[in-house]
């Protein structure tokens, strides 16, 4: 299967994402030749090679020459503009996809009742919609099945103007279509991230985060209007061939504490807490501190929306005054829990598969000490019989 990667490092527009697909090697001609099946006229595009702090990319261009209609198409004039052309359906598609996108977002943040109906004011012109429609091309074209994107980087503490007039950055229907992604603020003095970039990534990115394993054929820099000091103002897409995953993947939170003047009695209850709260597991290690002082380390692991929950439990519960986290990524065997019918009772275990098909069960301790208590058996007799017991 064949995908691509946005890293959004210096943000993410309409020209940017035009010129940085032209750059990992669409083809201008077959671009021009698609974007000529929409019957739009008065404007030319272009396509030259430029850099940016050092780092040599695509810039995108759509000079227009008519701007008779400035400002005064809406969202289903456009989709009738596209519905109308002989582009491929797969296009038309995605660029109606994109319009209706931010079609949605310009709707609800000017309180508009309907989207269809919504004016797009600067995005409705010429240039916008060949960025949009020649983005629709080129993930046709170079025939890329599945997106994914990078945290956004994003400007700040400037202003942008707008047929509504100045407007802040990051602008407002850019930050609705971006709710739910992952966004940092560079300080940079300048909009990175437009709303025609915004809605590309919403559309196309089926997540947000590290890039995904890929065996990557091509590299596309596509460079922005500014050439800022701060970092090359260039978006680069990664194209190739999807690596199938030997393990499943995930992020946590790894907390860690050091404890010296606690009863080791309260770790048990500290334990039952952390667990009711979503800790995925909880452990001490015996350390020395300063001074020869015997202590305890206290490392949890938390899912990346628990990091605060947890965090909470451990400041009430043990004499910690501070926490260290940090982020890290974790392989995971694919498993399920089944039920094993033994001649005592039925017993949960957990199944994983590990790679080559060999499956390790676990039987529930708990279950199996209750059977053995109740049946009056040893308990490894139990444990060792559910294994046994247990249908791949």
């Amino acid at each position: 299967m064949k995908i691509a990667y946005f890293d959004c490092f210096s943000g993410i527009s309409g020209d940017m994402t035009v010129g940085a697909f032209l750059d990992a090697g669409l083809s201008f001609a077959a671009l021009k030749k698609e974007l000529a099946k929409l019957k739009l006229k008065g404007y030319e595009i272009k396509a030259a090679k430029v850099k940016r702090r050092g780092l040599a990319g695509t810039k995108f261009d759509c000079v227009v020459s008519d701007k008779t209609r400035h400002g005064h198409r809406s969202v289903k004039e456009i989709t009738a503009l596209i519905d109308r052309s002989a582009l491929s359906e797969r296009a038309k598609r995605i660029a109606k996809d994109i319009f209706a996108k931010i079609g949605k977002a310009e709707a609800a943040v000017h309180g508009a009742a309907k989207t269809s109906a919504v004016h797009l004011h600067e995005l409705a012109d010429t240039d916008s919609i060949v960025d949009i429609v020649g983005t629709a091309i080129a993930v046709d074209e170079l025939g890329i099945d599945e997106f994914y994107a990078s945290e956004i980087t994003m400007g700040e503490r400037a202003v942008i103007g707008t047929e509504h007039g100045n407007l802040p950055v990051p602008g407002p229907a850019t930050l609705e279509l971006l709710k739910g992604a992952p966004i940092k603020i560079s300080g940079i003095e300048a909009e990175l991230v437009t709303p025609t970039g915004a809605g590309i990534l919403r559309t196309l990115a089926g997540s947000f985060g590290r890039m995904p394993r890929m065996e990557v054929s091509s590299v596309g820099y596509g460079a922005g209007a500014m050439d800022l000091k701060e970092m090359p103002n260039m978006l680069r897409v990664m194209i190739g061939e999807a690596k199938p995953e030997t393990f499943k993947e995930d992020r946590i939170y790894v907390i860690e504490t050091n404890i010296d003047d606690m009863n080791p009695q309260n770790f048990e209850y500290l334990f039952e807490r952390l667990f009711k709260v979503g800790a995925l597991d909880a452990y001490t290690t015996a350390i020395q501190m300063k001074k020869s002082r015997p202590a305890f380390k206290l490392t949890v692991l938390a899912p990346r929306d628990g990091l605060e929950r947890v965090s909470s439990v451990i400041f009430s519960e043990t004499t910690t005054i501070g926490l260290r986290f940090y982020e890290a990524e974790r392989f995971k065997l694919e498993r399920k829990e089944v039920t094993a019918k033994t001649r005592y009772g039925e017993v949960n275990v957990k199944l994983s598969k590990a790679p080559g098909g060999v499956y390790t069960a676990s039987p529930e301790y708990d279950e199996c000490v209750r059977i053995a208590r109740a049946k009056n058996v040893p308990l490894k007799l139990i444990y060792d019989e559910a294994k046994k017991m247990v249908k791949v």
